[in-house]
């Protein structure tokens, strides 16, 4: 399918405006079934969209996911969250419901690799407003998902080596994080209580 670009174009022309529309609806609901691996989606949009459009059709479906899962983890409260989430990835994340909390969480929207999907479940139980939530969501996903449109565009155009060099340094990148998540939850925790008592 990768390799037949006529009946990818073929395909998006039979389907029609329907299309986009239909792929917004699958990167809003990968947000909220958090199981589903949300670097798929935005890989295909890149693939069958272009940077442009698929950059924007990502943006649009992940920004209505993560309102929807935020909203969902204020409406339903702790016993919703916590059937889907972890204990151990709660504890991680309680100094984000305390002040300083959104400097904390725009930087984890950015880091590769970070589970945004329940940060947005999360952070729904804090006192953060909606309107600061999308705005800390929404750019702080951006570089990511301009990576994986990236991604997605280049092995489109039959460019594997630009693709490859992106996924590695993604891979790279993700590899170092995890490997220093300690230390980087250790140094958020602290710069978090440091605010806090400023």
């Amino acid at each position: 399918m990768f390799t037949d670009k006529e009946r990818i174009q073929q395909l998006l022309k039979t389907v029609g405006p329907l299309a986009p529309l239909f792929f917004i609806l699958v990167q809003t609901l990968q947000v909220v079934f958090a199981p589903i691996p949300g670097e798929a989606t935005g890989f295909i949009g890149g693939f069958l969209f272009g940077v442009p459009l698929g950059m924007l059709y990502s943006t649009i479906g992940l920004t209505l996911g993560s309102a929807l899962a935020f909203l969902l983890g204020r409406w339903l409260e702790v016993h919703f969250v916590a059937r889907i989430v972890r204990p151990e990835t709660l504890k991680r994340f309680d100094f984000l419901m305390e002040r300083q909390g959104a400097l904390v969480a725009f930087f984890l929207f950015v880091i590769p690799g970070f589970p945004k999907d329940y940060l947005c479940f999360i952070l729904g139980l804090s006192q953060m407003p909606l309107k600061l939530f999308l705005v800390l969501s929404t750019v702080g996903r951006l570089p990511g998902t301009l990576m994986l449109t990236l991604q997605g565009a280049k092995v489109y155009e039959g460019d594997y080596l630009f693709s490859a060099v992106l996924i590695g340094l993604c891979l790279l990148l993700g590899l170092i994080l995890y490997y220093y998540r300690e230390a980087l939850y250790t140094w958020l925790h602290r710069w978090d209580h440091e605010g806090e008592e400023k």
